[in-house]
């Protein structure tokens, strides 16, 4: 039956991974301890490096274990004093030696393997410490390594926290990447034995380290039940104490100091150790002159910094948070770094901002303890009470603080009104009030003495704090230029994960829905940032900006994106709404010329319209131009001369004479539509009112420019890049909304509570009975769908069917609920209380299972009304998730490569439309094509095309000649209105009535009622009383004339029983005719076309299907018009970000405080690759790239993983199925003919092509990132071609590689090799893996590109997206001795080095049709390298051009036939035959030099051959290429269509290869 699994340490792991470059001084390749590695070295060199060498001695996979030296403790401790351990400096760790100990498998080979908690020394914990950083770094599986020795992981652990007890003292970088592990394995709570050791650190008994008062303080403001908690608590810790016979000291247990201590050595590193005085001494040599200068230590800096992020991580979660925050708060963490030089200090802008995030986090709006989110009301009232209570105690006990006393809220509720009240106490008496009566600190604390300390405290303790409502909407939705280059909030590409940074955090849980929008809109919004950034670089500079003589900033150049404004101005400026001080909003206009662009360019820039977003920038470039010195210490604003920027949006945009240009709101009909006029435009802008708030502020109180009158550039994006306001604003709207998630999903949504309680099997109002349609094709693949059970087949009258036949109703059993949907043995979760959902398997005796088998009723006479039929075969596993997706609750079904994913939802669509015909479904896909593919299956199925809705700007591109847009439904449905009154009528006719009741939809229900279904009752009457005559319904069935036209015959007249139920499928024709048109009468009621859309969209549609970009750009039209639906269905749900999942869940407005969503199903692979992410930093620091889907499988929460695939050969399947469970192959794969034949040419299916420096040299980077490999790419495209000229056909064959560098590269190659020639043409698409992803081809050539390091392959699920592109061949060109070694791809590449790393090729199959099977190689020819692949490539080319060219010579001569004489004709035979027996190697010698110049012509050398070749090529466009083994075959070329392209055409061609 169908397993549900859930995390194990084999489903999940740890591994986004990406590379960062790295400068790196240059050295010799024999290499001394503690150096950097060559920023051009090669792999020789890495190879010869000294710790290669070391690795090779002892411990690398590749050495024959006998000649291992043995594991030596001083060998560790060498290579970290020597290679690891940094003396000082802002890096705590050597990054590159640690890199090439992880690439040769340090941790996994030789200290995991040899450890022990007992022994292993300090060196021998701090190496797997820091090689475990630097897995997470690298963002992959960091725990995968210990799970064969868990109670050793475990005690590693326990080492790893006490650590710092065995007395040696940690250097500053030691202390850092100690901080940095812990980080790491917080952040890992999903891993049990990392979650069960770390998270008793942040337990109840932490509060053992509080000072008396706080812990006092804590206790009395909380419930009852926490008392009696730690009472119970201590009751325990006493009897073990005593059954030790030990005295009991709370203080000295871990748990106790752990965090305390930790803290109280940040606060010593950050009071004395950050800064210190550098002596310089006096150039006369006085010594009495030498002076200090005050300097920041980078390391003291990295740690402050790492120390900020760990704290935050720990509060903004509520495990750790719980207890936590208490000891923050004792301690007064936030007040002594607020009070901190640093926090001031210029190098201290990061930790400013962290203490920041810190500060916020610890005065989050949540009760800790219950974890209830706080809402405005709430936290005011809190702080009110506590303001009160103060008052009430200074005008009880101290009589300076009366005034204080007396005075009204809002006189102290700012922080500068609370602090100059307090001034007026003494340092005793403020002392003696922060400490001994508010128990705010302990008076023991060594910063008590100080008065600014107590205020600080005292005032972050009173002040209101903004909410977060409040500083959301004060906020801008979009970025200035303070923001797009801080570095802290918006890094470079070139972030290397070596530091920290002032963003939040995605990982596994969300304090409250809050916590989880916030985080989501911040992250959201400096993504966008950072593509705008990007944006902004790329257009500014082509502009050419400059000075003119009047001191002007003028412009020489031009940009496609940037235009020159003409005039701004601001036109009006609203005034605030109530209770707010920004505006409401503000309005400019600006005038711009396009003049100077080309019609392709004015086009783009007039289909600008309403809601577009446009960005006003302000250019004031440097009198004399920066020298090459300046520049590279400036600024990127700097160098651009880029002041300021501004977002605006479009309101509307107008030509030179007024007139108004795209207007979708109806003001301009369509036939009063005329083209813009002139070169002149004028845009109306809404600008950002909070920003506008903000400038002006600025202008009034510190005398700042005028922003506004300095623009002079006006910018737009690119349309599908610039939906970013639109999702931010509806961000912003659920915050300022009570935003409501069903109540069952709340706590799992969040990361808290049973992973399980949102299965269907823990749901209320299930469907007991399930008529599952066309499901099963018969009764035989029903039992094999449920193999757990005896299934009984029954009749509607529960008397046994011997003979059942599909439909089939089951009536589900709730004994049935646990056991198909049952965690394995075997998987593991965060909460304990899963394990119940599990049964025991080993039950001898089956269940019995009761299936109803019916016989439906007569669907009516004609074709149309014949049902669709599925025709899929489904697995049991693809049965057990239609039975969980039709039922509510979470369903989340994992669909590795080609296993069905779209025939299970559409299925899923199905079967649920069929049982709860009432209800609406959403369908959410990443992409359009997705949404097309699903979409175009549900057409295939048995719901009606009416109840059918697709939108958003994809449906243009839906393989079916019916328009599913709105305004193609609405269109549709008025036709179809006009083809039912037409059928009313023809039936008014056939009963002799007049014909006037079909004039609309009105008359024809009066007509049903009165005529069709009161003649229908008197029918069903009569044949009640005459059921033994068989010809009564024959004869007396009154709409017999009205269905005379059927194709058949509706009545035999030989069976009353027949008769009645083609009667009754005639009836119920009649019934949906009528059905029908009831639905078309609000079409006919409604006159506008934007009210008929969006009544089809609201209460037509049973089944709307739009993209998640969609969803969230429209989310306030949806709300608007009050948008319905019962159950969301979200395909590729792990390519989508977080908040784009979670926004369509929202879509709708609560009902009665509820949320309406009954079912959410999410399929998706996190097996395969993540979101897109650009920054690297959003990507790997933030984790933004964390799917909501990949969240869940983490959290543990129960999934259906479907265990057969219908795509590869099970060969290739097994490339990839390693890193899924179980995953089969479908019979189909294992029947099918072609699937056992052998790749014509090819020894080998798949095959790993060792490809070697090619003129040495193997990978380059002209740019960063942007790598190159030219060996691989000659190889790779010589091979595409030997397969063009087999015949493979082109749309067949797909490129792929890893890096955009080397797309570009082969792009070049085949343009340069393939394109000119019309018999090999391009590809299907060349293409980098990830573009790929959810796309297949049949054959594949994929380049690896790397040399050096392996990369961002390391990452498994790009891998599983590599290997599973392929259907019937792959062919893998990399370096061998680079991917051989990494771990993380050993199942992969094991399997590939099974087989030769030379191409091997059968060069005795000279087509692409081969009766050889696949197992049988045939005769091998290797290929041993480019160039000789090349000379194969060309000597076959010029094959080709032998016969193309006698057969160029028979077409011409036989139409223009030449007069010849004896002599000759005698003269050409004796040429033709001495041409014929040309041998191979003959023409191969003289093909090499061509090859070596990359030319695919390899003939004898001659230029006039070659240009004859050319010319045959282009000559005759009706020439074909003839097989050689079949003489009438033509094979097909680049454009499948035969050989008859033009070469004129060859741009075509090279479109195609992009994406």
């Amino acid at each position: 039956m169908t397993k549900v699994y859930g995390t194990g340490t084999y489903d999940f792991k740890r591994h986004r991974v990406a590379e960062y470059p790295v400068e790196i001084p240059d050295r010799p390749p024999e290499q001394k301890p503690g150096m950097n590695l060559s920023n051009s070295i090669t792999l020789e060199e890495i190879q010869r490096d000294r710790l290669t060498k070391i690795a090779a001695a002892n411990w690398a996979k590749t050495t024959d274990p006998s000649q291992r030296a043995p594991f030596n403790p001083n060998l560790v401790k060498e290579i970290y004093e020597t290679e690891l351990l940094v003396k000082g400096g802002r890096k705590p760790v050597s990054l590159q030696r640690v890199m090439i100990l992880e690439v040769s498998q340090y941790l996994e080979n030789y200290l995991w393997p040899n450890f022990d908690p007992e022994t292993a020394t300090f060196e021998h914990v701090m190496s797997m410490i820091l090689m475990i950083n630097e897995k997470f770094r690298e963002n992959i599986a960091a725990w995968t390594c210990f799970y064969d020795r868990k109670d050793v992981f475990k005690g590693f652990l326990e080492r790893v926290l006490r650590l710092k007890e065995q007395g040696r003292s940690l250097s500053t970088a030691e202390k850092t990447n100690y901080l940095l592990f812990m980080i790491n394995a917080f952040q890992s709570l999903e891993d049990e034995i990392v979650s069960e050791t770390v998270l008793k650190l942040a337990s109840l008994k932490s509060w053992h380290s509080l000072s008396l008062g706080r812990f006092q303080m804590e206790l009395c403001n909380h419930t009852e039940e926490r008392i009696k908690k730690w009472k119970r608590m201590i009751t325990k810790e006493a009897k073990e104490a005593k059954e030790r016979r030990e005295p009991f000291n709370p203080s000295s247990m871990l748990e106790v100091k752990f965090l305390r201590s930790l803290i109280e050595e940040f606060l010593e590193i950050l009071d004395s150790k950050v800064f210190f005085q550098k002596q310089i001494d006096n150039q006369d040599d006085h010594p009495s002159d030498s002076r200090g200068v005050e300097q920041v230590d980078d390391a003291c800096l990295l740690y402050c910094e790492r120390f900020m992020e760990f704290l935050i991580d720990l509060l903004s979660q509520l495990p750790t948070r719980r207890y936590l925050r208490a000891i923050v708060a004792d301690v007064a963490v936030v007040a002594k770094c607020h009070l901190s030089v640093l926090y001031t200090h210029e190098k201290g802008k990061l930790f400013a901002q962290l203490v920041d995030l810190l500060q916020f986090y610890e005065g989050f709006e949540i009760d800790d303890y219950n974890g209830k989110h706080m809402d405005d009301d709430d936290v005011l009232r809190a702080h009110y009470d506590r303001l009160q209570a103060f008052q009430l105690l200074a005008f009880k006990k101290i009589p300076k603080l009366r005034e204080l006393a007396l005075a009204n809220i809002g006189a102290i509720n700012k922080r500068s009104d609370l602090s100059k009240k307090l001034s007026v106490l003494s340092p005793e008496e403020l002392q003696d009030l922060v400490c001994n009566k508010l128990k705010l600190v302990s008076k023991e604390d060594p910063w008590a003495h100080r008065v600014d300390f107590l205020i600080e405290v005292m005032v972050s303790f009173f002040e209101r704090r903004q909410s977060q409502r409040e500083a959301i909407n004060a906020l801008p939705l979009y970025p200035n230029e303070q923001v797009m280059w801080d570095e802290s909030l918006v890094p470079s590409i070139n972030y290397s994960g070596e530091g920290c940074l002032a963003l939040p955090k995605l990982n596994l849980q969300f304090l409250t829905l809050h916590d989880y929008l916030l985080r989501n809109f911040n992250l959201f919004r400096l993504e966008s940032t950072y593509e705008i950034r990007e944006d902004i670089q790329e257009a500014v500079p082509h502009l050419l900006a400059y000075i003119n003589n009047e001191g002007d900033t003028a412009f020489r150049g031009w940009s496609r994106m940037a235009v020159p404004i003409k005039e701004f101005k601001i036109t009006e400026v609203k005034q605030p709404n109530i209770g707010e001080v920004k505006p409401s909003s503000v309005t400019a206009e600006v005038t711009y010329s396009i003049s100077s662009y080309r019609a392709q360019i004015r086009s783009e820039w007039d289909a600008l319209k309403e809601h577009d977003v446009l960005f006003l920038l302000s250019i004031r470039p440097s009198f004399e131009p920066l020298s090459a010195e300046e520049a590279e210490k400036s600024s990127v604003p700097e160098r651009l001369g880029l002041q300021y920027v501004r977002g605006c949006e479009i309101i509307e945009i107008r030509d030179e004479e007024a007139t108004l240009m795209n207007d979708f709101t109806g003001r301009i009909k369509r036939d009063e539509w005329k083209p813009p006029k002139g070169e002149l435009r004028t845009v109306t802008v809404a600008l950002d009112t909070a920003q506008y708030y903000m400038d002006v502020s600025d202008i009034a109180k510190k005398d700042a420019e005028d922003i506004y009158g300095t623009f002079n550039i006006l910018m737009r994006r690119k349309p599908k890049e610039n939906n970013f306001k639109a999702i931010l604003e509806s961000i912003r709207d659920l915050m300022n909304e009570s935003c409501i998630v069903p109540d069952w999903l709340h706590n799992i949504f969040l990361g808290y509570g049973d992973p399980s309680a949102a299965q269907w099997t823990n749901m209320s109002d299930l469907l007991e009975t399930v008529d599952f349609k066309d499901t099963f094709l018969d009764a035989d693949h029903l039992r094999e769908s449920f193999p757990d059970y005896e299934v009984c087949f029954v009749n509607p009258d529960w008397t046994e069917n011997l003979h059942p036949k599909p439909p089939f109703r089951i009536n589900l059993p709730k004994a049935f609920k646990g056991k198909p949907h049952a965690l394995p043995g075997n998987a593991k979760s965060i909460v304990p209380t899963i394990n119940h959902v599990g049964m025991d398997d080993t039950v001898s005796k089956k269940d019995e299972l009761r299936v109803e088998a019916y016989i439906p009723p007569d669907p009516g006479p004609y074709p149309q009304d014949q049902p669709k039929q599925n025709s899929v075969r489904f697995t049991a596993t693809q049965v057990g998730a239609i039975i969980s997706g039709i039922q509510p609750g979470l369903t989340m079904v994992v669909g590795p490569p080609g296993t069905g994913k779209t025939d299970t939802a559409v299925q899923i669509l199905n079967v649920l439309y069929h049982n709860c015909p009432s209800q609406r479904t959403l369908i959410i896909t990443h992409s359009n094509q997705a949404l097309n593919d699903l979409f175009e299956k549900i057409m295939q199925r048995d719901v009606p095309a009416r109840y059918l809705l697709r939108l958003g700007q994809g449906e243009q591109e839906l393989a079916t000649d019916l328009d599913f847009s709105r305004q193609g439904r609405v269109n549709a449905m008025l036709v179809r209105r006009l083809e039912l009154l037409a059928e009313v009528e023809r039936l008014a006719r056939s009963l002799q009535l007049p014909e006037d009741v079909g004039y609309t939809c009105e008359t024809a229900g009066y007509f049903w009622l009165l005529h069709v279904y009161s003649r229908w009752e008197q029918f069903l009457a009569a044949c009640a009383q005459n059921e033994d005559k068989p010809t009564f319904v024959k004869d007396r069935f009154p709409f017999k004339e009205f269905f005379s036209n059927t194709p058949q015959p509706v009545f035999t007249g030989h069976s009353f029983e027949k008769d009645m139920r083609a009667a009754k499928g005639c009836f119920r024709h009649l019934k949906t005719m009528f059905q029908e048109l009831e639905e078309c009468r609000a079409f006919e009621l409604l006159k506008s076309t934007a009210d008929r859309a969006n009544y089809l969209m609201t209460k037509q549609a049973k089944v709307v299907a739009m993209t998640c970009t969609h969803a969230a750009l429209k989310r306030k039209d949806f709300l608007q018009l009050e948008f319905k639906y019962d159950n969301l269905l979200m395909e590729e749900s792990a390519q989508i970000l977080e908040i784009e999942t979670f926004i369509p869940m929202l879509l709708q407005r609560q009902e009665d405080g509820h949320a309406r969503l009954k079912r959410c199903i999410l399929i998706g692979d996190h097996h395969q690759l993540p979101p897109v992410v650009k920054n690297m930093a959003f990507q790997k620091y933030s984790h933004m790239d964390q799917s909501l889907f990949t969240r869940f499988v983490r959290l543990g929460i129960p999934y259906i993983e479907l265990n057969a695939q219908g795509r590869a050969r099970p060969s290739i399947a097994k490339l990839y199925n390693w890193r899924y469970r179980d995953l089969g192959d479908l019979p189909y794969v294992r029947e099918q003919a072609f699937f056992h034949k052998a790749n014509a040419g090819f020894s080998f299916e798949y095959q790993l092509v060792n490809v070697p420096d090619y003129h040495g040299k193997g990978e380059s980077a002209p740019s960063p990132w942007f790598y190159q490999n030219e060996g691989e790419a000659e190889y790779l495209v010589s091979v595409y071609i030997y397969m063009r000229l087999l015949g493979y056909p082109a749309s067949k064959i797909s490129i792929l590689t890893t890096y955009n560098g080397q797309k570009f590269l082969i792009r070049d190659v085949i343009n340069r090799r393939c394109v000119p020639y019309d018999f090999i043409g391009p590809p299907s698409k060349v293409t980098t893996v990830d573009k790929f992803q959810g796309q297949q081809n049949d054959f594949i050539l994929l380049s690896l590109v790397r040399t050096r390091f392996v990369g961002h392959l390391r990452d498994i699920r790009r891998l599983v997206v590599a290997m599973s592109r392929a259907r019937l061949g792959l062919y893998v060109f990399c370096r061998r001795a680079l991917f051989e070694q990494c771990y993380e791809l050993q199942p992969t590449f094991q399997l590939l080095l099974q087989r030769p790393d030379l191409l091997a090729l059968n060069l005795e199959e000279n087509t692409h049709f081969t009766e050889r099977p696949v197992g049988d190689t045939g005769r091998i020819h290797y290929i041993n390298g480019v160039e000789q692949m090349a000379n194969l490539v060309n000597l076959k080319m010029h094959e080709v051009y032998q016969e193309r060219l006698v057969s160029y010579n028979y077409n011409y001569h036989t139409a223009y036939p030449p007069v010849w004489d004896a002599n000759e004709l005698q003269h050409t035979h004796q040429n033709s035959t001495s041409s014929n027996n040309v041998s191979k190697a003959d023409t191969s010698s003289t093909s090499a030099a061509a090859a070596a110049n990359g030319d695919v012509l390899l003939d004898n050398g001659s230029k006039s051959e070659a240009q004859s070749m050319d010319n045959l090529t282009n000559h005759n466009e009706d020439m074909t290429l003839e097989s050689n083994s079949e003489g009438n075959n033509q094979v097909d070329i680049a454009n499948d269509g035969g050989s008859d392209l033009p070469l004129e055409n060859s741009s075509r061609d090279e479109d195609k290869m992009e994406e």
